[in-house]
């Protein structure tokens, strides 16, 4: 099965702290460690670890974490022929991890803004022949818009994973085939203040009118929720032997719940194997050493096959 992705490429600087500082506050006793990241990424890697064969479109600066890139994509087995060099860095994120595994992200998106539209028409036979066109929002929405108008044109089934959350254009609805945000992305993408009053089922069923596909809203350790026409239908949670880190958890459930779907699973099985996969990353530290092989994910699942 094939898998494209549209999204990002970043270089995780992460520091491991005894508490996240508060304004004004300096934290001593951190541990540091730089490692690739961003979700288109981390994403592609994911999917491609679970047996996918994966494009990727993203942008990347002419710098050193753009070479360490290119040569993780080359070891990982993922395509990165149409990925773009940029005149701006490569991304930077900075990331705080807590004790609990709580995690505090900043992001300067560099080379990232520069990935258009026309880079995206560019990636139109790979989107063309995938099963599914996962496309996730630390780009710009040109870009955003353009590969799910892409899907929609070549019939390749379209994933949303609406993170970093923002107002989608009204004309992004129509494009997308199943969309997966959180409790706290959803309400942002249906315009809701803090104060909206409205339980997960009422906002997973907002969303699957919006789009008039499927809506996925992942409920952490509750498990998710799958809204289709037929009703609504709550997943249940894959306990984690221990939460280490929920850094790359999100990307890790959306490239699993994508090769799912290419495989022909209905959602809500697909969703089950989605979350297997968020439980094994979040049990490890690190973002790229926490994306689980299909062996790995067949021993946490109880699956042989």
């Amino acid at each position: 099965m094939k898998i494209a992705v549209v999204g990002s490429y970043g270089a995780g600087l992460t520091m491991r702290v005894p508490k996240a500082p508060a304004a004004g506050e300096t934290v001593s006793g951190g541990t540091f460690a730089p490692g690739p990241g961003g979700k288109g990424s981390n994403q592609a890697v994911a999917a491609a670890r679970l047996g996918a064969d994966v494009a990727l479109l993203t942008a990347v600066g002419d710098d050193d974490f753009g070479r360490a890139a290119r040569e993780l994509w080359r070891a990982e087995g993922v395509d990165a022929a149409h990925v773009v060099t940029g005149l701006a860095p490569t991304m930077v994120g900075f990331i705080l991890v807590e004790p609990s595994g709580e995690n505090r992200i900043a992001i300067a998106p560099g080379a990232l803004d520069e990935l258009d539209a026309a880079a995206v028409e560019r990636f139109r036979p790979e989107i063309a022949s995938a099963d599914v066109l996962v496309v996730s929002m630390e780009i710009p929405e040109d870009a955003v818009t353009a590969a799910l108008r892409l899907g929609r044109e070549t019939g390749t089934r379209t994933l949303l994973n609406p993170a970093p959350a923002r107002p989608l254009p009204d004309t992004c609805w129509p494009l997308i085939d199943v969309i997966t945000p959180n409790q706290t992305e959803a309400p942002v993408l249906l315009g809701l203040g803090p104060d909206h009053g409205l339980g997960d089922e009422d906002l997973v069923r907002a969303l699957r009118r919006r789009t008039g596909g499927i809506a996925l809203l992942t409920r952490g350790g509750e498990g998710a929720l799958v809204a289709q026409e037929s009703g609504v239908t709550a997943v249940p949670p894959h306990p984690a032997d221990a939460v280490v880190d929920t850094t790359g958890a999100g990307d890790s459930f959306t490239a699993a719940l994508a090769v799912a779907l290419a495989e022909g699973l209905p959602v809500e099985r697909a969703a089950g194997f989605a979350a297997a996969a968020g439980s094994h990353t979040v049990s490890v530290a690190g973002v790229i050493p926490a994306l689980p092989t299909r062996d790995q994910l067949n021993a946490r699942i109880g699956n042989a096959s």
